[in-house]
């Protein structure tokens, strides 16, 4: 061992031996990876009214095994297994799964530990509750298979035709098979994120697989019963604890494997746990559902994604759609990463036809006695009804009456396509990160061709390469024919980070003046470069720190972007925590600190801090310097942080009035520099402003537009929204709500902030017309 962890090791095991000088706050990036396994197994014992020092030591030392993957010899294994044999002894308890991934990560031949691991077993089986049944299994086989015939009978015990069907399907696998298949899904996969790799040889192990199948069955059947009243309904007992667990390893595997036979069974499973049989506003099994959408997050595909948003809609627990809104951002993140399955979309029938003498889009026609029912797909998908091919407001009271069932179809028929349109759109954007390539002849039929898929991908910027190294840039929109390249030809979404600026003018030009609208931010996104300030901190970037938001708001634009941060507060360890994201398929993590300031009224602030990226290496979590950061992944993780401070910092509060240190930073930040989502703002305003009808009331100056009233001239910041009233330089409260647009102004892309500032302009443009005192009384008092 190197001299650090020797002292960290003696000061384990020594309650007298204490820490000196720099010691007393170690850095463990110092130890290595199977000096950190040694240190670990002598943490463990460390309880917790052991000296001060102990503690100290024992928790830095489980803070560095949860950030990287410790290693072992094949002694610490041993040592391990007898810790955790002294735990059960004395405190009735200890986690199985720390032996298990200790012999994983063994760096020689494995000791043998046949009898700890009997002993593990034996003191688990007189449990009245049996925990960690996978583990347990796992840790049985490792004692011989006397232990294991006990293990599987106990653990088969009144829990069911499903998790016993499991248990045999694992004890008839040799023992090789027990041993890597229960390692790999023995985690409590509730609370971890799923990597592909660690279900791949569940997934590749066919007795697994055929059981995974069968157990998914067998729920559908039980919640096909219970809906035909073959199955008394009791809220929330359809299935136990232990078949729920079996169920989500067993979709898991099968949505790894992205089994054909999932989407028909989503569409019976998912209405079964989720509606009862009576008008109850309870669930056959609220736990299944949410343990469904957790496998969502580990394994997505666009199917299982765009279920759960249809149940969503009809689920009648007042509580449960609030909670799957929360746990659908984390899925379309997963998903917009899996690029394999993530642009999977349906025909369900539709045509491609010309909509209105516009461009073409999907068009569903069904009769209904002389009427005929027609469903469009542009934007999002419409129904509406004719007769004799002339339109009609609403439903045909002779459609209600004679056809309930085809309007019942036709109206989940349009909720669904909504929905797979919603998760198409996700996918589409998240897989920036992915840097996301597609061959180009199925691009072309299954996205820019596709009759559900074409309006929104046509609306987007694509590279096709041409030329070993050449990309083309095209936007269908504007291109009556597709190019002509190989099938087996690359494309991808263009991103304006990889183009040049003469590029990325010429598309925001074509976009403003073809009035193209883009699904999302696209030709004008912002990119975020490496500043000479991050080349200088080198591991953190203060770009965004110091800033005072509003707490509970940035905690929800966390959620909405698929970012996972803990709940802060004036409670104990609630002052400061990390916000992070996983980003180019699991490779990389961003993390964004802030920290609980204070409370404004009724409001909570909270302060931010710095960004910092980890590089997945070896199955741990590694920090990386920022400029080994892929700069696409770079960007757009900035970009979210931007979004966080941008939105909720206090600085774009026009009724911030509090004093103090919070006022100061309003003052300071509500009129500072542009951030690239303003300057990105900026440039949409450029090319707008010559169309308004305010045109000539409006200019640019720096970070400011500027209008020119009749009463005053006013500088709106691009950033925060603030106004400034010249000549003085005061300041302008204008409250949202109370701005009118005056009239729909086209804009390339959704940003509430661009539409806060035009609306505030065209007030302004015409003040002589402002009817509210409360404006009129500023304005007049420097006048």
């Amino acid at each position: 061992m190197n001299r650090l962890a020797a002292r960290l090791m003696r000061t384990l095991t020594d309650p007298d031996f204490t820490l000196e000088g720099d010691d007393r706050h170690p850095d463990l990036s110092q130890v290595s990876d199977e000096e950190l396994g040694s240190l670990l197994v002598a943490a463990l014992r460390v309880g917790a009214s052991a000296p001060h020092t102990m503690r100290t030591v024992r928790f830095a030392v489980e803070d560095a095994a949860r950030e990287r993957q410790p290693r072992y010899t094949p002694d610490a294994c041993r040592r391990m297994f007898e810790t955790l044999v002294e735990k059960c002894q004395e405190r009735g308890w200890a986690d199985l799964d720390l032996g298990l991934r200790a012999l994983e990560h063994c760096t020689g031949p494995l000791p043998d530990i046949s009898e700890p691991a009997r002993t593990l077993v034996e003191f688990r089986l007189e449990q009245d509750t049996v925990r960690q049944p996978y583990a347990l299994l796992a840790v049985a086989g490792l004692a011989g298979e006397e232990t294991l015939r006990a293990a599987v009978q106990r653990l088969s015990r009144d829990v069911g035709p499903i998790v016993a069907d499991e248990m045999a399907a694992i004890a008839g696998l040799a023992p090789a098979e027990q041993e890597t298949l229960l390692s790999e899904i023995g985690q409590d996969h509730r609370f971890l994120p799923s990597l592909p790799h660690t279900w791949r040889r569940s997934a590749d192990n066919p007795a697994y697989v055929a059981f995974a199948r069968r157990a998914l069955e067998a729920a559908a059947d039980r919640t096909d019963a219970i809906r035909a009243g073959e199955i008394p309904y009791r809220a929330d007992k359809a299935f136990t604890d232990r078949e729920i667990i079996s169920l989500g390893q067993a979709l898991r595997v099968a949505l790894l494997r992205d089994e054909p036979w999932l989407p028909e069974l989503f569409d019976r499973l998912l209405p079964g746990v989720a509606l009862a049989p009576t008008t109850a506003k309870t669930l056959p099994s609220q736990a299944l559902l949410y343990e469904v959408v957790r496998a969502a997050q580990d394994f997505p595909t666009p199917e299982l994604v765009s279920a759960i948003r249809t149940v969503r809609r009809t689920v009648r627990h007042a509580g449960v759609p609030k909670q799957l809104d929360k746990m659908l951002k984390k899925a379309d993140a997963a998903l917009a990463e899996r690029a394999d399955v993530a642009l999977r979309l349906p025909r369900l029938e539709f045509e491609t036809e010309s909509i209105s003498g516009s461009a073409a889009g999907g068009v569903l026609r069904r009769t209904a006695g002389d009427y005929q029912a027609v469903v469009t797909v542009t934007e999002t998908a419409t129904l509406t009804w004719e007769k004799d091919g002339r339109p009609l407001r609403s439903v045909p009271a002779p459609v209600r009456r004679d056809h309930p069932a085809l309007v019942k179809e036709l109206r989940d028929l349009v909720k669904r396509v909504n929905a797979h349109l919603a998760t198409l759109v996700r996918a589409l954007e998240g897989g920036f990160t992915v840097d996301a390539v597609h061959p180009y002849g199925w691009w072309r039929t299954e996205l820019a061709e596709h009759p559900l898929a074409r309006t929104l991908v046509r609306r987007l910027i694509w590279e096709i390469e041409i030329a070993p190294g050449e990309w083309r840039a095209v936007l269908p929109e504007t291109d009556e024919h597709l190019p002509a390249a190989p099938d087996d030809a690359p494309v991808r979404l263009w991103h304006p980070l990889r183009s040049d600026r003469g590029a990325v003018r010429a598309w925001r030009d074509l976009l403003i003046e073809r009035h193209i609208r883009q699904p999302f931010k696209q030709a004008f996104r912002e990119i975020y470069l490496l500043t000479p300030a991050e080349e200088e901190t080198r591991t953190y970037s203060n770009r965004f720190a110091a800033h005072l938001v509003h707490y509970r708001r940035m905690f929800a634009l966390f959620r909405a972007r698929g970012w996972k941060s803990g709940l802060l507060g004036p409670w104990d360890d609630g002052e400061a925590g990390e916000a992070e994201r996983t980003l180019a398929a699991g490779k990389w993590r961003v993390r964004f600190f802030h920290s609980w300031a204070d409370w404004a009224g009724n409001d909570e602030l909270a302060s931010t801090d710095q960004v910092r990226f980890d590089r997945r290496t070896e199955g741990a979590w590694r920090e990386a310097p920022l400029a080994e950061v892929p700069p696409l992944v770079f960007s757009e993780a900035m970009r979210d942080v931007d979004l966080f401070v941008g939105v909720t910092s206090i600085a774009a509060d026009p009724d911030w009035t509090d004093a103090g240190p919070g006022r100061t930073y309003w003052e300071r930040s509500g009129f500072a520099e542009l951030t690239a989502s303003a300057e990105a703002r900026r440039e949409a305003l450029e090319r707008i402003l010559p169309r308004l009808k305010i045109a000539e009331r409006c200019s640019l100056d720096g970070r400011f537009l500027v209008v020119a009233g009749d009463l005053r001239t006013y500088r709106i910041h691009l950033g925060s929204a603030n106004i400034l009233m010249e000549p003085d330089g005061s300041y302008l409260c204008i409250v949202p709500a109370r701005a009118s647009s005056n009239g729909k102004v086209f804009l390339p892309f959704e940003d509430d902030r661009l539409s806060l500032i035009l609306s505030k302009a065209f007030l302004l443009a015409a003040d002589t017309k402002i009817t509210d005192e409360s404006i009129l009384m500023q304005i007049k008092r420097g006048a």
